[in-house]
């Protein structure tokens, strides 16, 4: 009787283990596709195909928002387990394949927040259409605006703001200074000769260009540029001046950041999820410097890494009280007593990029103001 159960045990012991088995082996190449619980629901269609050298690798697209895949990082199933990760986004999901591999219980979380997503294997005839991009404007277009209103912001009304909706181009609650550190790449203590107006008054911008398409992170620049010059009748010139700044230099264990897969004409992201939660996307390093001088410093940032490619990567740090003030944000105290908190900018740097940031003086642009007006009425 003893042996008898014994090998029923062993039996059941490796039935168990031919299922693990199957499921590992399973082909779960193709579309997977279900509706993240978040909001009024985001569909998402995951292509998944085999990586180079076994496992397997995924394109997440978001169905209802038009825009370049994101893809998927450590993708494994053990078991019926799959995960994956989508890194640009601090995205991880966790979920259960069902016994004939066709869908997946599980829930991705963002931002400490989870949300259900249940996946389902369908067809190419089945699956939801990707949305097309919308298309860019040529490459070697100069655009300037051909209708643009320049208005008081809210004073209620809180945020910041540039963005691209369809073909306009807008900012919300931008002060001169802002306006003019984006179009010019600046920090506002490059500016020279300002009115104090220029810190104090928002304005709320929305212009349609001149030329079809959407304007790159550049072609806005020129934008902006544009409405400096028309509206603000802003005159200025260039000099040299000796300025505190930020260096950003590789740390010794070289850089730890992945090149990016995406092409040069592709969107270029450079975007908070929270203070201190940066991700950035298709970035030169004098990209990610523009960006943190813009946002976070309270001095230029000069990249001197000598680092050419763009690269996606994640930045995750606990922001002290002399960053994010272009922002307008009010940032608190670090809580010492947290031991799950993020490291310091610094630390964050070097353990997550392989990069430093250090103070210094070196010769910087200065941007100094010769005439401004304010805008009239439109």
């Amino acid at each position: 009787m003893r042996m008898r159960r014994m090998m029923m045990w062993m039996a059941s012991g490796a039935m168990l283990m031919a299922g693990a088995l199957h499921a590992q082996d399973r082909d779960i190449s193709g579309n997977w596709q279900g509706t993240m619980d978040v909001g009024k629901g985001v569909r998402v269609l995951l292509k998944v195909s085999k990586a180079d050298g076994g496992g397997w690798k995924g394109l997440a697209y978001n169905v209802d928002q038009a825009g370049p895949p994101l893809q998927t990082t450590g993708m494994t199933l053990q078991g019926t387990s799959l995960n994956f990760a989508l890194k640009t986004i601090d995205l991880t999901y966790t979920g259960t394949m069902n016994g004939d591999g066709t869908t997946v219980t599980g829930t991705a979380t963002q931002g400490g927040q989870a949300h259900a997503l249940n996946l389902t294997h369908v067809s190419d005839e089945n699956a939801w259409a990707i949305p097309k991009p919308p298309m860019s404007m040529p490459a070697d277009a100069k655009p300037k605006f051909d209708v643009v209103t320049v208005k008081p912001s809210d004073p209620t009304r809180p945020g910041k703001l540039f963005t691209i909706r369809g073909r306009h181009l807008m900012t919300i609650n931008t002060n001169v200074n802002d306006l003019v550190t984006f179009a010019y790449g600046l920090h506002v203590k490059q500016i020279v000769g300002a009115p104090e107006w220029f810190s104090t008054d928002k304005f709320d911008v929305d212009g349609v260009p001149d030329v079809e398409g959407r304007p790159s992170g550049d072609q806005m620049r020129l934008l902006i540029q544009d409405l400096l010059t028309k509206r603000f009748q802003l005159a200025f010139h260039h000099d040299q001046k000796e300025l505190n700044v930020y260096a950003l230099t590789v740390a010794k264990t070289g850089p730890k950041m992945t090149v990016t897969t995406s092409q040069p004409s592709d969107s270029r992201n450079f975007m908070f999820r929270g203070l201190g939660k940066l991700v950035v996307t298709n970035n030169t390093m004098e990209d990610f410097c523009r960006g943190m001088q813009g946002a976070v410093m309270d001095k230029p940032v000069v990249d001197q890494t000598g680092l050419k490619d763009r690269y996606d990567f994640n930045l995750n740090w606990t922001p002290d009280q002399s960053q994010f003030s272009a922002m307008g944000a009010n940032v608190p105290p670090p809580n010492m007593d947290d031991p799950n908190a993020p490291p310091s900018l610094y630390t964050a740097l070097q353990e997550e990029l392989g990069l430093k940031l250090e103070p210094t003086k070196a010769m910087a642009q200065a941007f100094v103001i010769d005439h401004v007006e304010k805008p009239s009425a439109n």
